[in-house]
């Protein structure tokens, strides 16, 4: 497997972590009134790659579960995600990426 390819999944996997542990410390910070992160920025890292990191979290910590925005917009981050890695990987490997 190439070194890039090994690089990127590292990256992703980093950053769903950050994504996963941003949702844990939300609802944190909701139980003890203080500081939140906002909705939008919950959202935005879940459709910039961190879909899964966003599904896990909203589940493991039963956060923002009852949302409707958040039960339509993180499923959808996940399936955007997805679409843009095989699109990516399809362009790769079949040479549509550097033509």
């Amino acid at each position: 497997m190439p070194l890039y390819i090994i690089i990127a999944i590292g990256l992703w996997a980093l950053w769903n972590i950050i994504t996963f542990a941003m949702y844990g410390i939300d609802k944190r910070k909701a139980k003890k009134n203080k500081w939140r992160i906002s909705e939008a920025t919950l959202i935005a890292c879940a459709f910039l790659m961190g879909g899964v990191g966003a599904l896990l979290g909203m589940n493991v910590f039963r956060h923002k579960t009852q949302h409707l925005k958040f039960k339509l917009l993180v499923p959808l981050a996940v399936l955007v995600n997805i679409g843009l890695v095989v699109g990516v990987a399809y362009l790769c490997y079949t040479g549509g990426w550097i033509s």
